[in-house]
């Protein structure tokens, strides 16, 4: 990790100073989401605003591709924020808005996000987050100005009195915004660096806020693995070839330690299978196979599953994201990118543009690749109508992480899983902890290996703090940061949503707004008042629903009867997807199939009993309305192989976790197994652990609902 702190700062004249075409009230840098909203509510209090986006096109990336909102609770998205996805909603209740497939058509897709009878829409294509914003910007009369980029080296004018103000920002052009207040909305943080705030790049050491979940995470790298035994040298077994490309040689690092790497990035996708609007994935310019050795490698290795999430969006369309072990994430290629410049990040941008392209390419048409992998992409494309300047690519890369404001505040673990919480609320973070993997490196038995993936989640929504947005006391009294707020690298994998940048830019507005009447530096101004204005404008700022500080339930299973074996053991085709939030469940959570790819997602519980006997075979699972009710379970054991269906729907009937899949004879020393599929299943499919319980110590005073056996098939034992 990295901490730039203000030393020294160049002081101006003010009558020195280039004039700006128009003095405003407030100065917003940065189009996103987050900017967009700080500019509507900056109208709607009466103020001045200009909206400087330093690309051609607003919005970040909720017009960029990422539609799938990453909502965490939906109770805790207020305001403008809220306001936005009635307005999808209100889109798409145009039948006009409808052309490449029907409402119902859609509605029957499988996509998860929206509820039937919502005010709110949660799942949208670019196009229409991008109609929004422009209406937004015409109702309110809000100042946009377009492919205006920050002079980064001196481009930011500040009064010599401390708290230092900015007085005025120029652009590379040598245009001029002078304005009495400054909010930095980009992704990157580019003004709060250029005007010396204090920032951070990279993890934080667990030590340095008393964190677990922070710096290298080997042991938590449990997600979005290689299958086992994947060879990461250029010629299989020969250290000497060298490794293939993307590998970290100095990986992984001591075990909780900072460093400088940072999470992965992507382009979230907009695909579609629509004949008249797909475009053909092709082979880029510049294709490079050995980038994709170790995917080729993964799926040689037994690989089955699908490497996207591949969201629904209306139209025929979606949200693509990463998945499994080699994915869209373009692993510990981005490390320079938070404080690049303008042309090293452009040259990083057009790496991952190739990379991904190329992997689309190859993921379509490699006669290495499965076949059932090439036909189903194959059949997918860009689309036509969406980001046509770009053939269907878009501009906006996914920026997960870049700089992070380093404030009197600084928003932790601690914060997340509720053990610290703000008393000064400018919004409700909602999301579970989530940093995507950061280094791809060589493990201890010679196989490649990601890590940094951190999937923490089911605690309750908590508050932001308004000092995690504004700068240290004595820095800037002007500035205010909703994107890159003050927060540690994996308490910022939980605010980084979308919608949560909307609320922020929003209070971030409002705090600035008041600043302005009060005559006050940010820092200053009265939080009562603030509050007051927040509420009134519908923000969410206390948590009123069920608490929770973390997991709802994480059975030790060392002390759980018999022999238990966790998900982690089993060898798993598929079931990428991780749960924490609805328990109980045995260790650290369980995996589930996401409700697709029928037919080819499995986890086989290697079974070895230490002595002979007949013993209870039992499948954990926590229960919901959304789990189907006949997952196939293959219980392989000394008589045999039979195969049981269990309702997931309904409770386990022991400890409400784990539900009897019937009593088998096991031998000692022998292998056996039971295997758990989504074969024909009409719901969500749990994977969580398996239990084997001596029929002598097995419970017999237990209420049980017997699981369904309409399908048993027996074979010669082996």
């Amino acid at each position: 990790m990295q901490i730039v702190h203000a030393l020294f700062l160049t002081l101006v004249c003010v009558s020195c100073l280039p004039a700006a075409e128009t003095q405003y009230d407030i100065v917003i840098y940065g189009g996103t989401s987050g900017g967009v909203a700080a500019a509507v509510q900056a109208r709607r209090m009466g103020k001045s605003v200009v909206l400087i986006e330093p690309t051609q096109r607003l919005g970040g990336l909720t017009s960029g591709g990422l539609g799938q909102t990453d909502i965490g609770n939906k109770a805790a998205i207020g305001g403008i924020a809220r306001e936005f996805y009635q307005a999808v909603r209100k889109h798409y209740d145009d039948p006009a808005s409808w052309k490449w497939q029907t409402p119902q058509e859609y509605a029957d897709s499988g996509q998860s996000r929206t509820a039937a009878g919502e005010e709110a829409m949660w799942t949208f294509e670019p196009s229409a987050a991008l109609k929004i914003f422009h209406d937004w910007v015409r109702d309110n009369q809000i100042e946009v100005v377009y492919g205006e980029r920050l002079d980064r080296q001196s481009g930011v004018a500040m009064t010599r009195a401390i708290p230092w103000r900015i007085i005025s920002i120029r652009m590379e052009s040598g245009r001029t915004f002078s304005g009495r207040m400054f909010i930095d909305a980009t992704y990157e943080g580019d003004l709060m660096a250029a005007a010396n705030v204090s920032c951070a790049v990279g993890r934080e050491a667990n030590a340095h806020y008393d964190e677990t979940l922070n710096g290298v995470q080997t042991r938590q790298a449990k997600y979005h693995q290689f299958v086992p035994g994947v060879d990461p040298y250029v010629a299989k077994g020969d250290p000497h070839s060298g490794l293939l490309p993307f590998i970290d040689p100095n990986g992984p690092g001591e075990e909780g330690s900072g460093d400088r790497r940072v999470q992965a990035y992507c382009f979230r996708m907009c695909l579609t299978d629509h004949p008249d609007n797909r475009i053909p994935f092709h082979k880029p310019e510049g294709y490079n196979e050995l980038w994709y050795e170790l995917l080729l490698r993964n799926y040689e290795a037994g690989e089955r599953g699908m490497p996207w999430i591949n969201s629904a969006m209306p139209n025929r369309k979606t949200d693509t994201n990463n998945r499994l072990g080699f994915s869209t994430d373009f692993i510990g290629q981005n490390y320079e990118y938070p404080e690049a410049s303008y042309e090293q990040r452009e040259a990083i941008r057009t790496q991952h543009r190739l990379y991904q392209q190329g992997l689309m390419w190859t993921l379509a048409n490699h006669p290495r690749m499965p076949e059932k992998i090439r036909q189903e992409f194959a059949r997918w494309g860009m689309c036509k109508d969406e980001f046509t300047e770009g053939n269907g690519w878009q501009e906006q890369l996914y920026v997960r992480e870049a700089r992070r404001m380093v404030s009197d505040y600084v928003m932790t673990q601690h914060n997340c899983q509720g053990r610290v919480e703000a008393e000064d609320a400018v919004g409700l973070a909602a999301y579970g902890m989530d940093s995507h993997h950061v280094q791809r490196y060589v493990n201890a038995a010679g196989h490649v290996q990601n890590e940094g993936d951190v999937e923490v989640g089911g605690f309750s929504p908590y508050p932001i703090s308004y000092r995690a947005i504004v700068p240290k006391s004595d820095q800037c009294g002007n500035l205010l940061v909703p994107v890159c707020v003050s927060a540690t690298h994996i308490a910022f994998g939980s605010i980084r949503m979308e919608p949560v940048f909307m609320v922020l830019g929003q209070s971030a507005a409002t705090a600035a707004a008041q600043a302005l009447d009060e005559n006050a530096p940010v820092q200053r101004i009265e939080y009562a008042k603030l509050r007051q204005r927040l509420l009134a404008d519908k923000q969410i700022l206390v948590w009123t629903g069920p608490t929770r500080s973390g997991p709802v339930a994480g059975l030790d299973p060392a002390k759980l009867p018999g022999l238990v074996i966790d998900d982690l053991q089993a060898v798993l085709q598929g079931f990428a997807s991780v749960g924490t939030v609805i328990g109980p469940f045995v260790a650290s959570g369980y995996r589930h199939d996401g409700n697709a790819e029928k037919g080819q997602q499995a986890a086989r519980f290697p079974i070895r009993v230490g002595q002979d006997g007949k013993y209870e075979v039992r499948i954990a699972y926590s229960a919901h309305d959304n789990r189907a009710t006949n997952v196939p379970v293959t219980v392989r054991h000394a008589g045999g192989e039979t195969t049981v269906k269990i309702n997931q729907k309904e409770t386990p009937s022991i400890g409400r976790l784990f539900q009897p899949a019937g009593l088998y004879e096991f031998k000692a020393g022998q292998e056996y197994s039971v295997e758990i599929s989504n074969q024909d299943t009409d719901g969500f499919v749990l994977v969580d652990a398996v239990q084997l319980v001596p029929e002598a110590e097995r419970r017999l005073d237990h209420s049980r609902s017997s699981p369904q056996l309409p399908t048993q098939r027996r074979t010669a034992g082996r």
